[in-house]
């Protein structure tokens, strides 16, 4: 079926149509949520009464068309039913990461200028109680949480939408007629970046809606379909993909408890697609892996043997676009005997994963793809309301992210650099007419993304512009294909490869710890903690190994001389990583500055007596 409309040019126009579409179908869902440890659904019937009566709630409280309405709070029906209703009366929504600190959430919403905020819970709530007399433009402030104790100008979710049942009572012409233009900007998301300050990016109801239906053509769904979400709501991917997109088909969206409970969500919700980074296939790789290594040797030889013959049998269907009769009867058993198994794992629906946020490695999406389990990868920004690339599902070449989406223009600069246009791109950052003419140039969005295209139309992107390294020799080095060589390594968990104005380059490596301890196991290596583990010269040499092993591959200048071993994993929490789950390179060389500092000290020693 696809669009359930597909003339649709602003967001309330989309959530009309599939509202009415829905209206008599009691039997038809767009959430489910988890309530007491089983999936409940909500009815279309219910969503859009909710999303009435909090739309009248926001007029009645004077909340207008282009006024700013942030949201802070984890992914959960609230989530859906504040976007909708500040969309429903025009207003522009600004989502927040419930991750961020109170000190950041008052940076955003003094910028943005926001008459309203709508929190989780108590702990969001505080965060907001504690800035507020910074904040003299913030006059309503609505807890989705029911509160116990009142608290004097804030009110909860369900207060407000009784209020707004009655105030929609007495005027019900309230919501007639619709406030929002195509060209209107339908929110405000701020990028994290990996530096500075966060810029909010202004996306419009057309930048949104055009690229929900392009991605429409390439994803095809229908309401038989049904996602899994578990990524930030408050991300442009999460929120186009996952979100909107699902919705348009009418397609049904269970949420995730959290991403520690993704395994049996999946299982539960029995998703058909997913969207999601690679940091999650990079987890359950590991865990078919580990769990295999516990059966008997006879199902290990079986495994092994099926995901072998996976990989000749897409190799070849690859090269010649077709098998040969032993390879296809090979794969048949295969499938019986192991495939099938693992895609009951996720549930055994899954048509497809799209996977975006950050570059997937080329062996991870062989692996899956060895085992019959479709990833799709793509591309795209925040500025571009975000998909530009995507592979498609009957020509997947990893390494790539696929061709542009059907409305896309992109093309490479003589620098290299990715350039896109189409009615996706942003509209421009938010008060700031000098970054905003810094990436658009003549018509062109200037993705800050090294890359090139191949005969196929293909993209693939070599490294990011800023992150290119200049040695203090003066070459210029892309670190992300060499990171993709080190993390390759079933020992290694992260990396980050640096060398600015440096002599050579150096990674400092995250292990993982749980293939190390079973290798000390294995050897008799005996140590109290990581910290003793990674000090041990049998471990050490390990990582000396691999950095010898892919320095076969890669120019002089390009070789990793030595290696810095982190007991500590680079996460959101410390600061190391941005919400979308990429690693930010200042933050983690600043941190370990000192220990950088020895290492090449220690290096420049060495090369200078050489």
């Amino acid at each position: 079926m696809g669009l359930i409309n597909p003339e649709f040019q602003t967001l309330p126009e989309l959530f009309f149509s599939v509202f009415t579409h829905y209206r008599d179908q009691e039997s038809k869902f767009p959430i489910a949520r988890k309530v007491n440890g089983v999936y409940e659904p909500i009815s279309y019937q219910e969503l859009e009464r909710d999303v009435r009566h909090f739309s009248a709630f926001l007029k009645k409280n004077g909340i207008q068309a282009k006024d700013r309405v942030a949201i802070l709070s984890e992914n959960r029906p609230g989530w859906y039913l504040s976007d909708m209703a500040i969309l429903n009366i025009g207003a522009i929504n600004v989502p927040l990461y419930p991750s961020l600190p109170g000190n950041q959430i008052e940076y955003i919403l003094k910028n943005c200028g926001a008459k309203a905020i709508v929190v989780s819970n108590m702990l969001q709530l505080g965060k907001i109680l504690s800035i507020w007399q910074n904040l003299p433009e913030l006059s309503l402030v609505v807890v989705m949480n029911r509160m116990d104790d009142p608290i004097e100008e804030v009110i909860d979710l369900n207060q407000a939408k009784e209020a707004g049942e009655r105030y929609l009572a007495e005027k019900p012409w309230i919501l007639e007629g619709s406030p929002a233009e195509p060209d209107d900007v339908a929110t405000l998301i701020y990028t994290s970046g990996t530096t500075g300050l966060p810029k909010g990016v202004m996306l419009t109801h057309r930048n949104i809606c055009e690229n929900v239906k392009s991605c429409s053509t390439v994803i095809r769904l229908d309401e038989s379909d049904r996602g899994l979400s578990f990524l930030p709501l408050s991300h442009a991917y999460e929120r186009t993909g996952g979100y909107y997109l699902l919705f348009s088909c009418g397609a049904s969206i269970y949420l995730a408890e959290s991403i520690e409970t993704i395994a049996l969500n999946m299982a539960e919700a029995r998703p058909t697609v997913m969207f999601t980074v690679p940091r999650l296939f990079d987890r359950m790789k590991m865990s078919i892996l580990k769990q295999i290594s516990s059966e008997s040797s006879l199902k290990q030889k079986v495994f092994y043997w099926a995901l072998h013959t996976g990989e000749k049998y897409h190799r070849q269907l690859n090269e010649r676009g077709s098998v040969s009769t032993a390879l296809a009867l090979q794969h048949t058993l295969a499938t019986k005997l192991v495939y099938h198994k693992i895609q009951n794992k996720f549930g055994g629906r899954l048509r497809y994963f799209v996977s975006g946020g950050a570059a997937l490695p080329q062996k991870i999406g062989e692996f899956f793809q060895a085992l019959g389990i479709v990833i799709l990868e793509g591309f795209g920004l925040t500025e571009t309301a975000p998909v530009t690339h995507v592979n498609r599902p009957e020509k997947i070449k990893f390494g790539t992210v696929g061709p542009a989406v059907s409305n896309v223009h992109a093309r490479i600069a003589e620098d290299g650099e990715i350039l896109l246009k189409g009615p996706n791109i942003m509209k421009g950052y938010w008060k700031d007419e000098v970054a905003t003419s810094e990436v658009m140039k003549n018509g062109w969005f200037c993705t800050g993304d090294i890359g090139e295209i191949d005969q196929d139309g293909y993209l693939k992107i070599t490294d990011r512009k800023k992150h290119i390294i200049v040695t203090s020799g003066g070459k210029n080095i892309a670190p992300m294909p060499i990171e993709n060589l080190i993390s390759d390594s079933p020992y290694v968990d992260q990396v980050v490869v640096i060398g600015e104005k440096r002599p050579f380059l150096i990674a400092l490596i995250v292990p993982d710890f749980s293939k190390l301890n079973e290798y000390a196991a294995k050897e008799g290596i005996i140590a109290a903690s990581n910290k003793e583990l990674i000090e041990n010269k049998n471990i050490q040499q390990i990582f000396e190994k691999l950095l010898r092993t892919i320095s076969r591959q890669l120019a002089t200048h390009e070789k990793v001389r030595k290696f810095l071993l982190v007991e500590e994993a680079f996460t959101l929490e410390s600061g190391h990583m941005t919400p979308t789950l990429k690693l930010k390179r200042k933050a983690i060389t600043s941190s370990y500055a000192q220990e950088i500092d020895k290492v090449y000290s220690a290096l420049n020693m060495v090369y200078n007596t050489e």
